[in-house]
Formats: C-alpha cells, sequence, structure tokens
C-alpha cells in the first residue's frame, strides 16, 4: 500500500515536472472546450479498447464497461483478463494508457480500489443458487461452510 501510494505519488510529480514541455494546451482539463461535459466531446469503443488491449498483449481480455474515471480526462475501463477482474484507464487522446490507483485526497478512499470490489462483487456467485440435489455429499450436511467441487467426467 505504501509503496503503491509512493509510485503514485511520483508519477504525479513527475506529470507535473514534464507538464510545461507540452507543446500544446491540454484541452482535456479546459472547461470550455467540452461545455463542462467531457462525454459530449470524448468517445471512445469497445474496439478501441480492444485493439489497446492487443498493443498490452492481453488480446483475450473481456471488456465488461468502459465510463468516465473519477480522474478527468481519462477512461476508466473494467476487464476480466485470464479470469481475473482488472481495471486501467485510457486517456482522452487513447494514446495513454495509465495503471494503479486513484485515490481521493479530501477522504483517503481508494477509488480503483472501490471499482475493482464493485467488480469482483458482482461476478461474486450466489451459493444458494447452484443446484446440489443431485451433489454427492461428503461430511456433515448442515455445515456452517460448505465447498462445491464441480468436475467434468467426460
Amino acid at each position: 500500500m505504501v509503496r503503491t501510494f509512493f509510485l503514485l505519488l511520483s508519477a504525479v510529480f513527475l506529470a507535473c515536472a514534464l507538464l510545461p514541455l507540452s507543446p500544446s494546451p491540454l484541452k482535456a482539463f479546459d472547461q470550455t472546450g467540452c461545455e463542462k461535459d467531457c462525454l459530449k466531446c470524448h468517445t471512445i469503443s469497445n474496439q478501441e479498447v480492444k485493439e489497446i488491449l492487443k498493443s498490452l498483449k492481453a488480446p483475450d481480455a473481456e471488456i465488461l464497461k468502459i465510463q468516465a474515471s473519477p480522474l478527468k480526462g481519462l477512461w476508466e475501463v473494467s476487464i476480466i483478463n485470464k479470469g481475473r477482474p482488472g481495471l486501467f484507464y485510457v486517456d482522452f487522446s487513447k494514446s495513454l494508457v495509465v495503471s494503479g490507483s486513484i485515490v481521493e485526497v479530501k477522504t483517503g478512499k481508494n477509488k480503483t480500489a472501490e471499482q475493482l470490489t464493485k467488480l469482483q462483487e458482482s461476478r461474486r456467485v450466489d451459493f444458494s443458487k447452484i443446484p446440489l440435489n443431485q451433489a454427492l455429499v461428503m461430511g456433515d450436511p448442515v455445515a456452517p461452510k460448505k465447498v462445491a467441487v464441480f468436475t467434468d467426467p467426460d
């Protein structure tokens, strides 16, 4: 956690140091360019994200959701890659990918972790909905904790 914070802090410091070197103004933060609603001007498609995933060597990742991130100028992309949920950010120009946490300064809330938790909870299976009427039961059938093992005998 501390290491992640310092990595994030150093990335922000580096970005601030390089900001004056930018040859053109950053339109993503211009209040007049998007009429204060960036989603009117900026879009990103599933196909564009697929291309980005291909370039990141994750062509088989499943895109679950694309939305505006809590940080202005970035898209938040939720994926499942090799069975694991993930989250990354793409800038509005679609030329930069940011991985790491977005932390709200005033509250200290890790907005990225909140989104990942929501993503994991949405994929959780309700054990009570698994049909166990033909299951082989080993041990106490009314035990407080249960484990289900699925196999394909064919």
